[in-house]
């Protein structure tokens, strides 16, 4: 089970880098472990640290990302995602769930239709710090309430608010979902929820995941990451429909 549990956490590291939506494979995987599923979320924000800490840290050593450039994005992100987490556990997030579906759908079809995901940098629409704010509180606070497609939140925001290339986007999403797992992580480690030493094992497989899918974004840009995003938002509705309709 432990090498198995590796395992999906390398896939979940390669997929977070290219488009998020690892926790897609990781938290099925941990519930079928038997673990319950406070401890799952925990335990699949411990071990997901580390693989956007890799591929952030791998985005920026070939210029991808500049940590001053979300110095302020970061702040909010983290507060976001800290106070999602800490509200969540009193009120759950049923109702949220059933709306996420369709956004997620929405966002797959501007992936693909929209003119400004390329390689080409765009007018900005949002100045950096209503950006930081909005976009860093506002998806932070998602993550830590809620949780899948963060990734893709993050791009999507970089591409149609930012104005940023899609490879760029991707660079930068992943420093802010760093962010968010962290904080995340971080309150629900207060409350004695994460398994820290299967967390840590999975960890390994992780950083292998991160380090390899951001090679592959730097590499191949918006010929892997478009269509990556396109698959996983709609993989991801598709799931989340399946759970509501099967409940």
């Amino acid at each position: 089970m432990i090498v198995l549990l590796v395992g999906v956490a390398f896939v979940a590291g390669l997929i977070d880098a290219i488009a998020g939506g690892g926790g897609l494979l990781v938290l099925p995987a941990l519930l079928s472990a038997g673990l319950p599923p406070t401890a799952a979320l925990a335990t699949n924000k411990l071990q997901g640290v580390f693989g956007t800490a890799t591929s952030t840290l791998n985005f920026a050593h070939k210029g991808a990302l500049r940590f001053r450039d979300v110095g302020l994005a970061v702040f909010w992100t983290f507060i976001g995602s800290a106070s999602g987490t800490f509200i969540v556990a009193r009120v759950g997030d049923t109702r949220l769930s059933a709306l996420l579906p369709l956004l997620l759908i929405a966002f797959a079809l501007y992936f693909l239709l929209s003119p400004r995901v390329g390689d080409v940098e765009r007018a900005r629409r949002l100045g950096e710090r209503a950006f930081a704010f909005v976009i860093g509180f506002g998806i932070g606070f998602y993550d830590g309430f809620f949780g899948p497609g963060t990734g893709a939140f993050f791009a999507l925001a970089y591409v149609a608010l930012a104005g940023f290339t899609l490879t760029r986007a991707t660079a930068h999403a992943k420093a802010l979902n760093f962010t968010s797992n962290l904080a995340s992580m971080l309150a629900f480690a207060l409350g004695g929820h994460i398994i820290w030493s299967l967390g840590l094992t999975m960890a390994v497989g992780q950083i292998a995941g991160g380090w390899l899918g951001s090679h592959l974004v730097l590499r191949h840009g918006t010929r892997l990451v478009r269509p990556a995003l396109v698959t996983v938002s709609l993989l991801l509705s598709a799931r989340l429909l399946w759970q509501q309709f099967s409940i």
